[in-house]
């Protein structure tokens, strides 16, 4: 429940729509609901802005799809993050408006209308980190942020970053996703002013050690601006994008 949400409720006591008694019984169910092998966060919104996600790896569909139906419920906007299509199906059933983007593995349904401020610009180095950038765009356009996306700009060619140096100066922070050695992060960080939250992936060979190589290169970064989510994390660097850029 979100504070529109409960405004809503309130008005409906208010105009006599709905009765103290019931009215109670939502606000019962705060600060969470008890499934027995879940507490979902239903008023989290109301705390941290944005609704309960659900991480669905290791969860059975029928435990993803409860957790889901109470979120949705609840008025609040649905994301799921690693889901696979049978997960997604699972939820379709009862929920049709639910959209799966099978690149990203993520589930969404937006109930509420954002307003769109700054924008988030999501860069990769390579083709093979879009899957983790696609994580990262559908958690910040839910978020209600403007996103736009930059990829296979990597230094093996950076003039083709280069290329692109007005979106990169558009944008309020930058998100930069990248394997192998991570270089691509020092590089957008040494050309703004502004926030760069860099995403090492698992993508490289043997001694990029499945993310560890550039995980530790962009900790080291000298970009003094560059922030490191952990490895293949695309949604964490997309929630802080979002923080970022909604800050007045």
């Amino acid at each position: 429940m979100d504070s529109n949400s409960i405004k809503k409720l309130l008005k409906k006591v208010q105009k006599g729509e709905l009765s103290p008694e019931k009215a109670l019984q939502n606000f019962k169910d705060l600060p969470y609901k008890d499934l027995g092998f879940a507490k979902v966060d239903i008023h989290r919104a109301i705390r941290c802005g944005f609704p309960e996600v659900i991480f669905c790896a290791g969860k059975t569909p029928a435990q993803v799809f409860n957790i889901a139906d109470q979120i949705i419920r609840n008025g609040a906007d649905l994301l799921a993050t690693h889901a696979n299509r049978e997960i997604f199906e699972h939820i379709a059933v009862k929920h049709k408006a639910v959209r799966y983007n099978e690149m990203a593995r993520t589930i969404v349904l937006r109930k509420s209308r954002r307003k769109k401020k700054g924008l988030i610009l999501i860069v990769t180095a390579g083709t093979s980190d879009i899957p983790v950038a696609e994580e990262a765009k559908e958690t910040a356009e839910i978020m209600g942020n403007n996103v736009k996306v930059l990829y296979d700009v990597g230094v093996a060619g950076i003039h083709r970053l280069l290329k692109n140096k007005r979106e990169i100066y558009a944008a309020r922070v930058i998100v930069v996703v990248a394997g192998m050695e991570g270089a691509l992060a020092s590089v957008v960080g040494g050309m703004v002013d502004r926030p760069v939250i860099g995403v090492p992936t698992s993508i490289g060979y043997g001694a990029s050690f499945n993310g560890i190589a550039p995980l530790l290169a962009m900790l080291n970064s000298c970009a003094a601006n560059v922030a490191v989510v952990n490895i293949d994390n695309g949604f964490g660097a997309a929630y802080v994008a979002s923080l970022i850029n909604n800050t007045k």
